[in-house]
Order: structure tokens, then sequence, then C-alpha cells
């Protein structure tokens, strides 16, 4: 899938932009909430292709005396991630020299560039938008993005330059290993590599930044993807919160399984549930390893205890195996893998609709749900969907009355019946 990155100074309309292309309601797929809290991230689909789209703008931490030196990294960053980069620009203002500063970035780049002439509604602002020709960027879009006039032209010309999905989708399944800088990655896949020579084949990922192992283990092909230090260290900031999340975007999307490795010596925090919500909305499997669990001071921190703060950060979604690893001391590492092989084949798992309504129906039976406007819900029939991860539909009379606590209590009861652990599901009710 495509990302297109939205750059330029602050100030200028991105993120009413991002919003507009993401919640563009007959053209949205998914908006992802809880990525990133504020949402920087959504899916958003035009034409019938469907794509990813990133606010650059919301990861630049300070107001607008923002360093320049911040802008120019993220303009880099999105260069090198991003597949069409958008670049927004204020009729209002006219060419400031961060403007100058940013096309000079984006004329050496080899990606399509579009740029948008933002706050443009009326004929006088039509006639201003003229001067950034001499960006020297090329043709510009005249939009206003409050009121969402002339980006269907914009979008128009993007999808244009989006590839028909013809990718080769790789048989084999694919686990990606993901999570902040320094968590572990690259020596989780070093340590499982190292010890058994039974690689195969490095290929360079579908995507520029990864690389794809063919690997196997318990008798099972599957390519490891490594979304970790393709790039050298010294060019990132650690904490650039972007870099980490655009990574994790490409590697999560094209995968079966995300692994999380996280950093014993830190808390699980900011980031790492960034990460897991966006494999959760994109509803990949997911597991949470625990690295550097050695290095912990046992009499302070129990693995329960520390279990158990993940889990009230990534509440409701619970069922997801946590494994303590030590990567160094090669501790639990195939355990790890062993997981990962069974969440990917609960993700395919399939249930006979006669079996299924036997056992669900009796289940609503003892615990209705409840009655609302003295109403009464009654569920008559219920099957999953033939969807590539687990989705339900249960037929009702009244589905517009089936409150969410409901829908968490059947999630409880299917989860308990049937191993879904680490796979979100959906539910949906509907008009029998």
């Amino acid at each position: 899938m495509s990302i297109i990155a939205i750059v330029g100074r602050p100030n200028v309309g991105k993120s009413t932009l991002f919003n507009r292309l993401v919640e563009r309601r007959e053209a949205i797929v998914d908006s992802v909430s809880g990525v990133t809290r504020d949402r920087h991230y959504g899916k958003s689909e035009w034409n019938g292709k469907e794509f990813s789209v990133i606010d650059t703008g919301g990861y630049i931490v300070g107001s607008d005396d923002v360093f320049e030196g911040e802008i120019r990294k993220q303009v880099q960053l999105a260069i090198e991630e991003a597949d069409i980069i958008v670049f927004v620009v204020d009729v209002e203002q006219g060419i400031t020299p961060m403007d100058s500063e940013v096309s000079k970035l984006l004329r050496k780049v080899k990606k399509p560039v579009f740029m948008a002439v933002n706050k443009v509604d009326n004929a006088m602002r039509d006639a201003d938008a003229v001067e950034f020709y001499n960006l020297g960027v090329g043709e510009y879009f005249t939009i206003s993005s409050i009121n969402g006039s002339g980006t269907g032209e914009l979008l128009d010309a993007i999808v244009k330059e989006i590839p028909e999905t013809l990718e080769e989708e790789s048989e084999l399944p694919r686990f990606a290993v993901v999570g902040r800088p320094n968590a572990g990655k690259s020596s989780f896949i070093n340590a499982l590599i190292g010890k058994d020579r039974n690689i195969v084949t490095n290929i360079a990922g579908t995507t520029r930044d990864s690389i794809d192992t063919k690997y196997n283990r318990f008798g099972f092909d599957f390519n490891l993807v490594d979304t970790a230090g393709i790039r050298k260290k010294s060019k990132v900031k650690e904490d650039l919160e972007f870099y980490s999340v655009m990574r994790a975007v490409r590697a999560i999307e094209h995968c079966d399984v995300a692994i999380l490795v996280i950093d014993a010596t830190r808390d699980f925090e900011g980031q790492d549930e960034k990460i897991f919500w966006l494999a959760e909305k994109n509803r990949k499997g997911i597991i949470i390893l625990v690295n550097k669990w050695d290095l912990i001071e046992k009499e302070t921190n129990t693995m329960r205890d520390y279990e158990a703060k993940i889990r009230k950060n990534i509440a409701p979604f619970t069922d997801v195996n946590i494994i303590f690893i030590s990567v160094l001391n090669k501790q639990r590492i195939f355990k790890a893998i062993e997981t990962a092989v069974e969440v990917f084949e609960n993700r395919k798992r399939r249930i006979q609709t006669s079996k299924f309504n036997e056992k669900m129906l009796a289940i609503i039976e003892n615990h209705q749900p409840p009655a609302t406007k003295g109403k009464y819900i009654k569920i008559k029939y219920c099957m999953q969907l033939p969807t590539k991860t687990p989705q339900f539909a249960f037929f009702a009379n009244l589905p517009q009355y089936v409150r969410e606590p409901y829908k968490r209590y059947l999630e409880n009861q299917l989860r308990e019946h049937y191993n879904f652990t680490g796979v979100p599901m959906s539910i949906y009710f509907r008009q029998k």
C-alpha cells in the first residue's frame, strides 16, 4: 500500500488537509485512532485505490518557533520513507524562506511531489497562487482544506501515481519484528538466524526499508521482516517518533503477525502503544516480547507486575501473549517464534456456522442483551464472515440497540471458547 506524506512548514494547514483526506466519508477505509493519540496516521481510499496518509506536522514538538532543523529532518524522512509527497504552502503568507528550504530538498527527489497551495477560497487568491511557480517544484493545485475545494482534483492526480496492486504477494506468512529503536529487534533476528543456519535467502522486501529473511523453524516456512537498523543510527535522533511510526506503518501493513519487541528497562510507553494499536487497527496478529529481562532487578519488579502494567495499557484488547525474553542469553527466543506461528494459525481460524450457532445462541440465551427503551433485543442467528481475519455477524431484530458492553461480553465469550489469542476481531450486529 502506498504511503503519502504531507509536508510543509507549520501552520499552512497540513493537519486540516490530513483530516479531510482521511475523514472524507465516502473515501475513508479506516481512520486509525489511538495510533498516535491525536491521529496523524490514517487510511483512505479514492477511485478504488487505498493508501495510507501521514501528517508529518503532528510529530514536530514546539509551537511556531519550531527549529528549522526539525522541519528539515521531517521532510528528509518523509522523502526517504513515503512513496508520494504532498507539499503544502499557504497563499496568504506567500513564499517564505522556510518554503524555499523545503522546496530545495524536494527538487532533488525522484518521487512524485504534489504542491498544494492552501487557503485559496476566492478568485483573487487563485491569481496570487501563481507566485509558487518560483519554488521550482512544478505544477501546483489550489485547494482550501477547510471547505474541501480542490482536494478532489489533487486526489485524482495522486491516485494516478499509485500502481495497480499487482504486487507479487509472497505465499509465505510474514512476521514483522517491530518496536522502538534500541529495543533489540535486530539482535532478536540475529539470534534466531545466527544459531541455526537454516536461513534460505535474503530478499530485499517489497519496501525499500525492510529486509525479508526466509526462515524455517518447527517445520514451518515464513519470512521474517526486520524493520530495524537499515539506516545508520547516527542519522536518526533516537527519539524521533515519526521515524519509528513510519517504519512500523510499512512493516505492519505488509505482515501477518507483528512481533512487538519492547525494552524491559523502559516502561511500556507512548511509542510502544502506538505501534501496538497500529497493528490492532490493521487487524494483524500480535505478540509482545519483553526483551532485556535479565537486566531487571527481580526484587523490585516481578514478571507478573510488569505484565499487569502492559495489559492495563492495551485494554480492552488484552488477549495477547506477552513473553519475557533475553536475546543476549537466547532465553525463550524460540518460544517467541512458536507463539507467532500459533497466532498466525489463530488468525486463519474458521468456525463452522452450525456449531457456532449451537454454542453462541446458548450463551446468548443465558445472558440476553439488556432491553433498551422498553424494547427487547432478540438475536436469532450468527456466523463468521468470509473475511481474511476473524469477523462475526450477529443477526437481531433491533441491532441498533445493542450497546458496546454487550459487544465486549460476546467477544470475551468468543475468546473463551475458541482460540483467537493475539488476533483482533470485529463483531457486527445486523438486521435479521
